[in-house]
């Protein structure tokens, strides 16, 4: 089967076309920057364009949707439903199966653990566009115009998780380089991480699997999550370094967002960290009788393969 990555050169599609390679699958890897991996098509696609969508997709089996857009709520709001509806038409038309890996912004703050079953409370401009985006995709698995998979995944960390993972730019980074961690808000208050060897393994688990095909699956997330403190010690520790640390408080945030669009456009998700942010995937890890990875051994394999790099 041929396997098209659409967003190829981020964390979660560059941890996917390795997983897919090692088993000698046919992968396309579609990007604005025609990002190349050896053993890979590459295939250049601006997936605002409904004409480069339909034909970076053309003779696929299984294509995922794994872009990252530029993190700003206005772009957001401008470009999901399009890159999405685009994907959407596009797989139909090639007769392709479409797994799009989502997030949890949709579910706003949530007491307890996050399902899938948990509703939609979008307490963000990102997450009232992440709802709007996947439930354009519900529609249409609703009246069977498609056969789709949404997988969904808690914060990332892991191998090829590092421009956009906040454990790697806040924890692993600073104490590699002999710098002080920083946490966001709370450092008592538990927060899943989704290993992305997992997350990569998942969706070739769920995309090979045709039952499993329109439903949202939780994608496999280590339980019980870890608090900050907890996270930054075993880090510390597999480096071999103290576990300093400081505590970023919303004003600081605030302020520094001033300065920086990122740190200014993540403001609104202070929420996540603010509380209790608990990732359950039961569901998947029963189903296939899957096993995640323990923070402790992600943590060790993550700093192995920095320092490979």
């Amino acid at each position: 089967m041929r396997h098209t990555i659409l967003g190829a050169g981020g964390s979660i599609g560059n941890a996917l076309a390795y997983e897919l390679l090692k088993t000698k699958e046919d992968v396309r890897l579609v990007s604005r920057s025609n990002y190349s991996i050896p053993g890979a098509e590459s295939f250049k696609a601006d997936l605002t364009s409904y004409e480069e969508t339909l034909k970076s997709v053309k003779n696929s089996d299984i294509v995922y949707l794994c872009v990252g857009l530029p993190y700003d709520a206005k772009v957001w709001a401008d470009l999901w439903p399009k890159v999405m509806q685009n994907s959407v038409n596009a797989c139909k038309s090639a007769k392709a199966k479409l797994i799009f890996f989502d997030n949890v912004y949709m579910y706003g703050k949530v007491v307890g653990k996050m399902t899938e079953s948990t509703t939609f409370n979008p307490c963000s401009r990102k997450g009232e566009t992440r709802a709007k985006t996947v439930m354009l995709l519900e529609n249409e698995i609703n009246i069977k115009n498609i056969n789709a998979i949404i997988a969904r995944s808690a914060d990332l960390y892991g191998p090829y998780a590092t421009k956009t993972s906040v454990p790697f730019i806040l924890v692993i980074d600073k104490l590699m380089y002999g710098k002080r961690a920083q946490w966001m808000l709370d450092i008592n208050k538990i927060h899943s991480l989704t290993y992305t060897i997992d997350a990569a393994n998942g969706m070739v688990l769920l995309s090979n699997d045709d039952s499993c095909y329109n439903q949202t699956w939780h994608l496999p997330t280590s339980n019980p999550p870890l608090d900050g403190e907890s996270f930054i010690r075993l880090v510390a520790e597999e480096l071999g370094v103290q576990p300093n640390y400081s505590v970023l408080k919303r004003w600081m945030l605030k302020m520094a967002g001033i300065f920086d669009k990122t740190i200014s456009e993540s403001y609104e998700m202070l929420y996540q960290s603010e509380f209790d942010y608990f990732f359950d995937s039961t569901k998947f890890n029963n189903y296939f009788n899957y096993n995640p990875k323990p923070y402790s051994a992600g943590i060790y394999e993550t700093i192995e393969f920095l320092k490979r790099k």
